[in-house]
């Protein structure tokens, strides 16, 4: 019962108290680059929680095989692997979104969150508890980034997942598709995120 209780938790911290981006302001190279639409957030999202749940079941079983001075490198190699399986199912099946997200797809190998929990959770515990915080990691990223990226196209192209809901000649603040409107997209989901998880608490 405790078990389960702590599962859960741990579940829901990745979600609300340690969110990857809202409150650890992790991974913030993707989070920036690529949301400029909210298609483009959720793909990149569910990219990234694929390779961390993956990465963290595979660590958590081999890692009594893994010697101490080798376990970084060791995590990267396995960490980039599910990232190439990754790209070569989105270059096959969603071209469209593999030129979308171009460089930051490889660049998840380096994402801190991914390797940030295979050595601070995975390799410390069993492979269920890996899957639960990889899911609730991996949920996190994913929803942020879709907010993030939903916002900036509702705000900046009047449209959202590419269905426009405002006539062709209608005022938007392009901003917001632009690199700069990324960073003020943030700021503000960040404090409205902070906010409403703080009065909950």
């Amino acid at each position: 019962m405790a078990e389960t209780l702590n599962q859960k938790q741990n579940f829901l911290k990745g979600i609300i108290k340690e969110n990857p981006i809202f409150v650890m302001l992790l991974g913030m190279c993707p989070t920036l680059g690529v949301t400029s639409s909210a298609f483009n957030g959720l793909g990149m999202g569910v990219a990234t929680a694929f390779v961390l749940l993956m990465s963290n079941i595979v660590v958590s079983l081999v890692k009594n095989l893994i010697p101490a001075k080798v376990r970084i490198p060791a995590f990267i190699i396995i960490i980039a692997s599910f990232v190439t399986i990754v790209e070569m199912i989105l270059e096959a099946f969603v071209p469209f979104l593999y030129e979308q997200l171009g460089i930051f797809i490889p660049l998840i190998v380096v994402n801190c969150i991914i390797l940030g929990r295979a050595e601070a959770y995975a390799s410390k515990n069993n492979v269920l508890s890996s899957i639960i915080d990889a899911l609730g990691m991996g949920l996190g990223f994913t929803l942020a980034l879709t907010a993030l990226g939903s916002v900036r196209e509702i705000l900046g192209s009047g449209s959202l997942f590419g269905l426009s809901f405002v006539p062709d000649d209608a005022n938007t603040f392009i901003l917001f598709i632009l690199p700069p409107g990324a960073f003020i997209a943030l700021a503000y989901l960040t404090v409205i995120f902070n906010k409403l998880t703080t009065k909950t608490a």
